[in-house]
């Protein structure tokens, strides 16, 4: 599974998290295979100007993800993720990546996939 989470640094497990995925600098990526941890990365965020939401769905998507982790999200990317296949999950708990990861591998935020209805209506 590769999880990618926003953030506003690129200190892998310590990056602290972002609060707008298409908006944060970074992206870091984390693979998990059989609950644990088999590589941390981390990209920066090519922005999604002149392409709105449908970049920054795109961004994430090239990126291989399987699960996007955020404290918010508009409903457009949401349909978008959702099209792509990617999960989205809610976590405004954790404050670095490294508190994230542990939250999805404890199940503490899988049953908290993200629907249209619990979407910011803004984007």
């Amino acid at each position: 599974m590769r999880v990618v989470i926003p953030t506003s640094t690129p200190d892998g497990l310590l990056a602290k998290r972002g609060a707008h995925f298409g908006k944060a600098p970074f992206y870091v990526i984390v693979d998990i295979e059989n609950n644990e941890i088999k590589d941390i990365n981390f990209v920066q965020n090519p922005g999604h100007s002149g392409g709105a939401c449908g970049n920054a769905v795109m961004n994430i998507k090239n990126l291989g993800a399987d699960v996007l982790v955020v404290s918010g999200i508009g409903q457009r990317p949401l349909l978008g993720f959702q099209e792509a296949g990617i999960k989205v999950f809610f976590d405004d708990k954790s404050q670095i990546v490294k508190e994230s990861i542990d939250r999805l591998l404890n199940n503490e935020i899988k049953e908290k996939e993200i629907s249209l209805e619990n979407a910011c209506g803004r984007h």
